[in-house]
């Protein structure tokens, strides 16, 4: 099984402001095979891949005391660009579910673990600095994000695609416990 967090490609919900461009399936962005296309396609191995979405709750970056908590309280988590880069979550206990139920009945192939509520960052962000209790976070055009996160920072905050999670629920017959991040924030987080 391989295991994977957040990733670009997927079965996206069309809610990226900027189209993504084709690649061979199993590639990364390079033409080169990725670590999903070689499990996935490997002769005489059954490959089950889990991409997880964005993780918070306990143990995460996006609990009470993880580092973009902290960074986006002290308002050091900027909108960048025109924050359309749209993210997908995944609380840890429904991550955990979701690996359970791959390992007990998981059919070769590639699931998105997320949740039902993909978001852009202009959404989620200001969403998280008030279930935070912090100020709504700045914001700053792309040019300057790329100085201090670099392309692939910028990339996360602008283009981003979101992931759909219903090959998982289908197939694997799992479900969220958490099915929005809205809520789950507001659960998990304490200000």
């Amino acid at each position: 099984m391989a295991l994977r967090a957040r990733g670009r490609t997927g079965e996206g919900r069309g809610r990226s402001a900027r189209s993504q461009p084709a690649r061979p399936p199993g590639s990364d962005t390079r033409g080169h095979p990725s670590p999903r296309g070689r499990v996935v396609g490997a002769e005489g191995l059954e490959g089950v891949v889990l991409r997880y979405g964005a993780l918070y709750g306990p143990g995460t970056s996006f609990s009470d005391d993880g580092t973009v908590t902290q960074d986006v309280r002290r308002r050091r988590f900027p909108l960048v660009g025109d924050a359309g880069g749209v993210w997908s979550f995944v609380h840890v206990e429904d991550a955990a579910g979701a690996t359970v139920a791959a390992v007990e009945r998981g059919a070769p192939g590639i699931y998105n673990v997320v949740d039902d509520d993909p978001a852009t960052v202009a959404e989620w962000l200001p969403a998280l600095a008030a279930a935070l209790g912090a100020k709504r976070p700045r914001r700053v055009p792309a040019f300057v994000g790329r100085l201090a996160v670099g392309e692939h920072g910028v990339v996360m905050m602008t283009d981003v695609r979101g992931a759909s999670n219903a090959k998982a629920r289908r197939d694997l017959g799992w479900e969220p416990l958490h099915p929005s991040w809205r809520e789950g924030f507001k659960d998990a987080l304490n200000p």
